[in-house]
């Protein structure tokens, strides 16, 4: 799907109209949007989508709420109903949107490799440049927003099968080693991890580049050959099937050249969720990632997703929650990656959400005009 703002349409709605609203409680949002107020006034403005919604749009929100404590859920979704104005993200081509989840790994870790803890976790090499439309080489796909200048020359990347073969070995990148080469795989998928060592010291790693080469999902590859069911898809059968045919574990795996570099992130709050690309803490089950290429971090969206039971009790997925992550399989208008914490359990919750969903995404009153 193209990002392009043709592809899809906002249409103006009320909040009465917005089935699920009025059993939401929103009311955990408030310290995540003082945080994103922080993060826009005092550090840097988040990049402004191609539809057009800039930090600026967003500050009037985050200001009124900088001193705002709702009482009660219906307060805190009142103070949705003065400030903003809901309007339903309908794409052209009349499919529905699409929410599937992330969280944060927990992963056993050695600072040291031996014979057990072979696989390493890698910092950002030096020879790693962001790419842009000035020094982008000819020949290059657009997609590409990394590349390698060696000898003075920018090319593509080595991709994941070269990493893996020694590229980067000897270099001093490596943060820490891991048991398995499917969890660092699967840990790239999510973007971060909680680290243990062995010491019981826990610490936290986050994305920090990507060799820059598009990402290819490795379900898609297996219902192709017809070695899962599309309908069974999940994290949980792809690790299931990657144990029973280890042999080929790196051909699947090196399908998807797309290679994760990681930074350690610091742990003041364990229980905090991690920072991720709005430099705020993620808050389980209201942080969205979308495509940043339309979608601007820190607005609200309302999700509903009538099938995805499983994350509320078996009541239907209704929430408002706040753009704070990107991801590469995350693109279009109506799509949604839904954080559901950290640690096997959030793995359990995450690895099976494939779900139809309607987005309305909430605007500030002033920009809101603009849309109508």
């Amino acid at each position: 799907m193209s990002d392009h703002a043709s592809d899809f349409v906002l249409q103006a709605m009320s909040f009465d109209n917005l089935e699920g609203w009025k059993d939401d409680d929103p009311s955990g949002l408030f310290e995540v949007m003082r945080r994103c107020r922080r993060q826009i006034t005092d550090v840097k403005p988040y990049r402004t989508g191609s539809l057009g919604l800039s930090a600026e749009d967003l500050l009037p929100l985050l200001t009124a709420a900088e001193d705002f404590t709702p009482s009660s859920p219906a307060s805190a979704r009142a103070f949705f109903e003065t400030h903003c104005r809901p309007f339903r993200i309908r794409r052209r081509d009349g499919n529905s949107g699409f929410v599937t989840a992330f969280y944060e790994p927990d992963i056993e870790v050695s600072e040291r490799p031996d014979e057990i803890f072979r696989f390493p976790f890698y910092r950002r090499p030096d020879d790693l440049i962001d790419l842009d439309d000035d020094n982008r080489p000819a020949g290059l796909d657009g997609s590409y927003a990394f590349g390698r200048l060696h000898d003075g020359r920018i090319g593509t990347y080595p991709d994941r099968r070269a990493i893996d073969q020694g590229f980067l070995e000897g270099r001093g990148l490596e943060i820490a080693w891991a048991k398995s080469k499917v969890d660092v795989f699967f840990v790239h998928v999510q973007g971060a991890a909680r680290l243990r060592y062995s010491d019981g010291r826990i610490g936290r790693i986050t994305y920090a580049a990507k060799a820059g080469h598009a990402f290819s999902a490795v379900g898609k590859l297996l219902i192709d050959r017809g070695e899962i069911d599309r309908a069974d898809i999940s994290m949980q059968t792809i690790r299931a099937w990657l144990a029973r045919n280890p042999e080929r574990v790196d051909e699947v795996l090196w399908h998807n050249r797309s290679y994760i570099f990681f930074r350690e992130a610091s742990v003041a709050d364990p229980q905090a969720g991690p920072i991720a690309a709005a430099k705020v803490p993620l808050l389980t089950g209201r942080s969205l990632a979308v495509d940043r290429m339309i979608h601007t971090f820190g607005f609200p969206f309302f999700i509903r997703a009538e099938s995805l039971t499983h994350l509320d009790h078996g009541r239907p997925f209704r929430r408002l929650m706040l753009a704070l992550d990107t991801g590469s399989a995350i693109v279009g208008p109506a799509r949604g990656d839904i954080f559901t914490g950290s640690g096997d359990m959030a793995g359990e919750s995450a690895g099976t959400v494939r779900n139809d969903a309607d987005f309305a995404i909430l605007i500030p009153n002033a920009a809101a005009g603009r849309f109508d």
